[in-house]
């Protein structure tokens, strides 16, 4: 097989390959068999039919196009690795030439498919990162003690104008024209939260027990969503939280704890220690950044397009043309990423051992609410592990990297993040691990983008 690469964009190729009558030949004896499986020729029984006759009954055309739609995606994905593309999406298959008899002839055909762009990385040694530092302020232990104590706070009727933080509850009339739209009656709303419409913490505010006011806004949802409404609105009943006194007794009643000492100690370090995981993910996020200031990134329009199609139909939302150009952002920034992620995974030859991904699938499944079993068969079935394994190799990319890269605090102090991103000692030692307990099998996963086949079959 030969096999030769054009470039037409830097995330698109055209493939031109050529196979030889002898290497296409098993696919050409497969066609015959099971063409004499399929048909009823007088003399002869089924499977028993020559190559000869079918030849003569059915046509070389019929034989030569199973044989060519049953090889080209084996064909392809020999090209691709040969090539060593990194297919982003389905190819665009064009066969160019065919056997014109039996035992004479080729098989040509082109591919045209959008691959991952060649990027160059910055030396990781020349970054620097700078993260907040871990110093706990007594503003902080108050903080985490005035959410404890909101946990344990009730609410109290004032008799006075509501202000922001307030809980009111409130009947609610919205109008167009003559026409009552909705309407709900008794809700608490706290003034703030911003999660029903637009305006109605600026009508609330002010208003006291049985006050009315009336705004315009535009409707958030429903058959309506987007049309302006006119919204009554009453305060049936102004409360605020009336929060525990933090003492002795609230420590005993919040925690295990006998006195406040212990407790504000006890939240002291649960700061610390957030403040510390927070480092990790700061550090993380700042490496991800600074490499997608440094790195031009071509983003392949038609894997975009693909992928806000994919999710506009999951939504039944393929019209909404504000919606997909929300979407259409999102998608370009995710798969920036992920090129570059994928890159950076290459180039520190990050591998993906098999424990690290179980962990990752148990995780994933926690959050799906479905037992890991299950939900590991379901991502095997459906051909999604070698995408889980990008994943895992992605984000462990970026630790590895952290690795190489001195990490500071605002203070000037170095910042360890050896519990966060590991070692080289831990991963050898995991592989060692791994390796003794499955000697026959590979523990690790190469970090390479799973290449794609043909998702048409060619007609020759």
């Amino acid at each position: 097989m030969k096999s030769a690469v054009e470039t037409l964009e830097p995330t698109k190729v055209k493939l031109t390959v050529e196979v030889e009558y002898d290497e296409l030949k098993p696919s050409i004896d497969h066609a015959y068999k099971h063409i004499a499986e399929q048909v009823n020729i007088p003399g002869f029984r089924k499977g028993k039919v020559p190559p000869r006759i079918i030849d003569q009954r059915v046509g070389w055309g019929a034989v030569v196009e199973h044989a060519v739609n049953d090889a080209l995606s084996g064909f392809y994905r020999d090209a691709v690795t040969a090539e060593s593309l990194r297919p982003l999406g389905q190819p665009d298959v064009e066969v160019t030439e065919i056997p014109a008899k039996a035992g004479e002839g080729q098989l040509a055909f082109t591919a045209e498919v959008e691959v991952r762009p060649e990027l160059t990385l910055p030396d990781l040694s020349g970054i620097d990162i700078t993260v907040d530092s871990t110093e706990v302020t007594d503003e902080d232990v108050t903080e985490r003690l005035d959410a404890l104590r909101e946990r344990f706070g009730t609410l109290v009727g004032v008799d006075r104008p509501a202000v922001e933080g307030d809980y009111v509850v409130i009947d609610l009339k919205a109008v167009i024209g003559d026409e009552e739209i909705d309407s709900v009656s008794g809700v608490s709303y706290q003034i703030g939260a911003g999660n029903m419409l637009d305006g109605l913490d600026e009508a609330l505010t002010g208003l006291s027990t049985d006050e009315t006011t009336t705004f315009a806004t535009k409707l958030a949802g429903g058959e309506h969503e987007g049309e302006e409404a006119q919204v009554t609105v009453t305060a049936t009943a102004v409360k605020e939280r009336d929060l525990p006194t933090p003492d002795d007794d609230f420590a005993q009643l919040a925690s295990e704890f006998d006195t406040l000492e212990e407790l504000t100690a006890d939240l002291r370090e649960q700061v610390a220690s957030i403040k510390t995981s927070n480092q990790a993910v700061a550090a993380r996020d700042l490496l991800l950044e600074k490499l997608l200031e440094a790195v031009e990134v071509p983003v392949p329009s038609g894997a975009v397009e693909a992928e806000v199609h994919r999710h506009l139909e999951s939504e039944d939302r393929l019209e909404d043309d504000e919606h997909r150009a929300e979407v259409t952002v999102d998608a370009t920034k995710a798969l920036k990423n992920q090129i570059l992620l994928d890159t950076l995974a290459e180039k520190l030859e990050v591998q993906v051992g098999q424990g690290e991904l179980v962990e990752y699938l148990v995780q994933a499944s926690q959050q799906y609410g479905m037992d890991p079993n299950q939900f590991i068969s379901s991502l095997d079935q459906g051909g999604q592990i070698p995408a889980m394994v990008g994943e895992v190799a992605r984000s462990k990319a970026l630790a590895v990297a952290l690795r190489e890269i001195e990490v500071k605090d605002t203070d000037g102090n170095v910042v360890d993040l050896t519990e966060f991103i590991g070692s080289e000692e831990d991963d050898a030692a995991v592989a060692e691990v791994e390796g003794a307990e499955e000697p026959a099998e590979e523990t690790a996963v190469d970090a390479e983008t799973t290449e794609e086949a043909p998702e048409e079959k060619a007609k020759a």
